[in-house]
């Protein structure tokens, strides 16, 4: 029996009927867009080419309108977006890739298998540009852990990640985590990955001449993740979720370790013309991608692909995700040494088809043509859609309905204790951050620091992103989040050069999502163009909703910064040394708005939220001044739990044995107000007795205000005295373990 015999077999079970269009997460005008396309009906093959290829999560289509308007180019900028990773040039001929990429509903169906081939995936991005991967981080969002489902969650998401990382022998250096209602059946887990590259071995995902052989190289392909990037990335859930598991993907990081060896391998010998990584909707995008970047065609004879399971078909083949796996176009008469390698690293590998010149997708499968479609009709034609948006409003305070508390302590012991505030310890633990022996500010700092070897330079890396802010003010929050992001990488000296972004919405086709998502774009677009770190990379991850319950808006900023020279003091996010003279500088924004404090009484709003970016990067080049200038021993910003928090956290994270003694100056509001605002361009910085004089004469000199609020002691008591009065008096012996434990009473609720 022959292909279009089976194929009409196949149809008369199968037939397009509506309802099948409708499976295949496309519209009816979709599906007509199609068939004007191809003059034709597509066949089965083709259709989940199509439903794949036009998915939101890989065709970007409700979200490239506004895309648009965000910067990319600087002149240390190599590659901006459209690559599996941008990529910008640190000087002495090196170069670093980065990218942050979502793995959220597949973490929520199989929190483990979800986590680890999130990490797989992202790794894969940064070794196909010729970069090898130094480190990873994770930014993590989860419902309220008295939930045992959101308990279950995190510790499978954690686990995940640990060992696919750990395996692969990338340390996971960082991340941050947050939790909130909105997030207890719509996770988010996305994965960051930076890997260093010298300038004139970067390679790219661009093929420039047809007839060029197409070498498949990794795992056996099976029935693992079909339809992933249309079923689970492109959807909103609902109470089906969990028949969505054959989906999710399963990685094989021993796997991916000799797949990345071997990549790196076949490019430094000069045999690889573009490569790219098999991801979301594998074999289709990456065939038809690569293709379309060059103006060319594909011919594949999927007879020769490997397949891990008998029986399997063509629409099987090209739709699978099975993990660890790359396309790689060969430069011309290199196949015979890059199957040597190949087979001395004992992978998978075949070549399975090479580069046209027609542009068109041909498939072959038992001796007949199975599929041929134009490249661009699957790539460059996807619909494009500008959403309607609509505002919306919450309700604001006029004034707080609470005193002033009676006890200050008592808040902070609670806070001590809480998913909120814990130490991220016990997820931290699990990851191997020193492999490889670049690590030099490990997990815990306000931004983790890797040496460039071979270089005087390293770079810090921050992920940041605060949802509860951006759905209040999607604008403002947006511009707060990369300002964060900037900041944290500031207090290590760093300057910030360059982003990448992963942002988790709910549903595009809900109007106030689109709105949120319009106006993040805006502040995001704006803050960049301030801070002047150019967006080279990253992912929209959409229909993070169930039930029609959307997450908050929640844009992820990954953001890389700069140290020229190693061989200065970098800080230390904690106090250190007795003695230390502890100074606040910079500005908090008097108000509640967004703070934790508040979330805790059931408001999120009282004044409309403000941030002014210049005075932040002024502020921000001062800071650096301070630090360039070998001034500042530790260094901490304020964001969340406001100043309270962060001089409590500085203090539970010192040694055993320091403590504190301040007096902090107050403003003209509640003490409450000043303690625990979360709008602020401001950090504590810790200097040595010997240059606080120095230190406060460049910070008068610049115009940056500046407090000093007392010394490190060596009692172990943390002592803060506002308007006279001991506010806070706390021994940190015992909370300072009690902080350090609390994951591991929390996650063991109901065990």
């Amino acid at each position: 029996m022959t292909y279009k015999e089976r194929q009409s077999d196949q149809q008369a079970e199968n037939e397009i009927t509506p309802d099948v269009v409708e499976a295949h997460n496309l519209t009816k005008e979709e599906f007509d867009r199609i068939c004007r396309l191809l003059g034709r009906r597509p066949n089965w093959v083709e259709l989940g080419m199509f439903s794949a290829l036009w998915s939101e999560h890989c065709s970007y289509k409700s979200s490239r309108v506004h895309l648009k308007q965000l910067p990319t180019e600087a002149s240390w900028v190599i590659q901006g977006p459209g690559e599996n990773a941008g990529v910008i040039d640190l000087g002495e001929g090196i170069a670093v890739a980065f990218k942050i990429e979502s793995h959220n509903h597949p973490s929520f169906v199989e929190p483990f298998q979800g986590a680890a081939t999130g990490v797989g995936g992202i790794l894969r991005d940064i070794f196909a540009m010729g970069a090898r991967p130094i480190a990873l981080l994770d930014a993590l969002r989860f419902g309220p852990l008295t939930h045992p489902r959101n308990r279950l969650i995190m510790r499978g998401v954690v686990e995940g990640i640990a060992h696919y990382g750990n395996c692969v022998g990338v340390p996971t250096v960082g991340g941050d985590v947050y939790f909130e209602a909105c997030y207890g059946t719509n996770p988010l887990v996305n994965v960051f990955c930076l890997g260093v590259v010298r300038k004139e071995n970067i390679h790219f995902a661009r093929p420039r001449t047809s007839g060029r052989s197409i070498l498949y190289v990794g795992a056996e392909t099976g029935r693992d993740g079909i339809h992933g990037a249309n079923i689970l990335a492109s959807r909103a859930f609902d109470a089906e979720a969990e028949a969505k598991r054959p989906s999710v993907q399963i990685g094989d990081p021993f796997l991916e370790k000799i797949l990345m060896e071997a990549s790196l391998e076949l490019m430094r010998a000069g045999l690889v013309d573009a490569l790219q990584d098999m991801g979301a909707a594998g074999l289709t995008s990456s065939s038809a991608e690569m293709a379309s970047k060059g103006g060319l065609g594909v011919l594949l004879d999927l007879d020769r692909v490997p397949l891990r399971e008998p029986g399997m078909g063509p629409y099987e083949i090209m739709l699978s995700e099975s993990q660890e796996r790359m396309l790689v176009i060969l430069k011309e008469g290199a196949e015979n040494q890059a199957i040597e390698i190949l087979r001395k690293w004992e992978i998978p590998h075949c070549i399975i088809g090479r580069l046209t010149d027609d542009g068109r997708l041909r498939l072959k499968w038992k001796g007949e043509m199975v599929a041929d479609v134009p490249v661009s009709a699957l790539t460059d034609e996807a619909p494009v859609y500008d959403r309607p948006q609509r505002p919306y409003v919450l309700e604001k305070r006029t004034r707080i309905p609470w005193r002033e508390p009676q006890s200050f302590n008592r808040i902070l012991r609670r806070w001590v204790t809480s998913a909120d505030f814990a130490s991220r310890a016990w997820i931290y633990r699990q990851y191997d951050h020193m492999v490889r022996a670049n690590t030099i500010r490990l997990p815990g700092h306000d931004a983790a620091v890797l040496r460039i070897k071979g270089t005087h330079k390293g770079v810090a890396i921050s992920v940041d992103g605060n949802g509860r802010m951006c759905y209040i003010h999607p604008y403002m929050g947006a511009r707060m989040a990369v300002a964060e992001a900037a900041r944290n990488v500031t207090l290590m000296g760093a300057r910030p050069m360059a982003i990448t972004n992963c942002l988790n919405f709910g549903s595009p086709e809900n109007p106030p999502v689109m709105y949120q998502f319009a106006r993040v774009i805006e502040g995001m677009a704006d803050a960049c163009r301030v801070f002047e770190t150019p967006v080279v990379s990253g992912n929209v991850s959409f229909y993070n909703e169930t039930e029609g319950q959307p997450i908050y808006p929640t844009p992820i900023i990954g953001m890389v910064g700069l140290i020229e020279d190693m061989e200065r003091p970098i800080p230390v996010s904690h106090f250190v040394h007795p003695g230390d003279y502890i100074y606040f500088v910079g500005r908090i924004y008097p108000t509640l708005t967004g703070s934790t404090y508040a979330r805790e009484r059931n408001i999120l709003q009282f004044e409309e939220l403000t941030f002014n970016l210049q005075f932040e990067k002024y502020f921000q080049a001062t800071i650096r001044q301070l630090i360039r200038a070998g001034l500042v021993r530790s260094a901490h910003d304020i964001s969340d739990g406001g100043l309270a928090w962060a001089l409590t956290e500085m203090a539970l994270a010192a040694p055993a044995g320091v403590g504190v003694n301040l007096d902090v100056p107050m403003e003209r509001v509640r003490v409450d107000i000043h303690f625990f605002s979360e709008v602020a361009s401001a950090c504590i910085l810790a200097v040595q007795p010997d240059h606080h004089r120095r230190m406060e004469s460049m910070l008068e000199q610049a115009g940056v205000p500046f407090h000093f609020l007392g010394l490190v002691t060596g009692d172990d008591r943390l002592r803060i005295h506002a308007a006279g009065e001991e506010m806070i008096r706390l021994e940190l012996t015992r909370l300072r373990k009690q902080w350090i434990q609390a994951f591991d009473r929390l996650l063991a609720i109901g065990d």
